[in-house]
């Protein structure tokens, strides 16, 4: 906003941002929308300069404009989205911190115990997918009590993926996972819990069958004590309209 703010618009402008994330939380390509008005005889900014000009103000932030769209004036960044995906990094194989590649410190979640048991994982991921009441997955805030539990889970994968650098550190026997999940919404922290709750799973402290048996619970404190994902391997990976 404050970069937009440098383009000189003759009224302030307001920035709508699709998605918010938790501190700590990364974004792949977020998306939102603002309204420049320029001053009169003023020709608006094509897609182009708008990139080059915001980016020459983000200069030092760790943030990037990608692309730039003009859209019809009925366009919401937020409301418009047809669905968010997210993509979860576990690291397995380290039985410490300490193991965790320097260049991935902050991008992914190495849970204690090393390896997990992937295809348990798999197999009770398919439990979330779907419509069902999200209230034992979600944290409670003070929106809890306004927002519909109600989610629908449109893909809820677990595949291999490679790491930054991997290939020089292959002999270290590390693999890299990713959980990918896509719906139209989220309730709060939802991702980090159904993460938290298959990765239990992984660790044979819960069952495949059990994740069932959250959802039907329909209560937030029903999650297992500390089964929450950190924040630091969940990434915002696209939002589409």
């Amino acid at each position: 906003q404050k970069a937009a703010q440098n383009l000189k618009p003759i009224v302030p402008i307001k920035f709508h941002i699709s998605s918010r994330t938790d501190s700590g939380v990364h974004a792949l390509c977020n998306s939102a929308h603002l309204d420049i008005q320029r001053a009169p005889g003023k020709p608006a900014f094509n897609e182009k300069q708008l990139i080059y000009s915001l980016n020459y103000h983000l200069k030092p932030e760790p943030i990037r404009i990608l692309n730039a769209y003009r859209v019809s004036n009925s366009f919401h960044a937020r409301f418009s989205a047809l669905s968010r995906t997210y993509i979860y990094r576990l690291l397995m194989g380290c039985t410490h911190y300490s193991q965790i590649p320097v260049f991935e410190r902050d991008l992914c979640w190495a849970p204690a115990g090393g390896y997990l048991n992937v295809p348990a994982m798999q197999d009770a991921a398919q439990f979330l997918l779907g419509t069902h009441d999200f209230s034992t997955f979600r944290s409670l805030n003070s929106e809890t009590p306004f927002q519909s539990p109600v989610r629908t889970i449109l893909q809820a994968d677990i595949q291999p993926s490679s790491g930054f650098l991997s290939q020089h550190y292959e002999h270290r026997r590390l693999e890299f996972w990713e959980l990918k999940f896509r719906s139209r919404s989220f309730v709060y922290r939802q991702v980090r819990r159904m993460v938290g709750a298959l990765v239990a799973v992984g660790q044979g402290k819960l069952m495949p069958h059990h994740i069932k048996e959250l959802l039907e619970i329909k209560d937030a404190r029903a999650f297992p004590p500390n089964a929450m994902a950190p924040p630091s391997g969940l990434f915002l990976k696209s939002v589409e309209y």
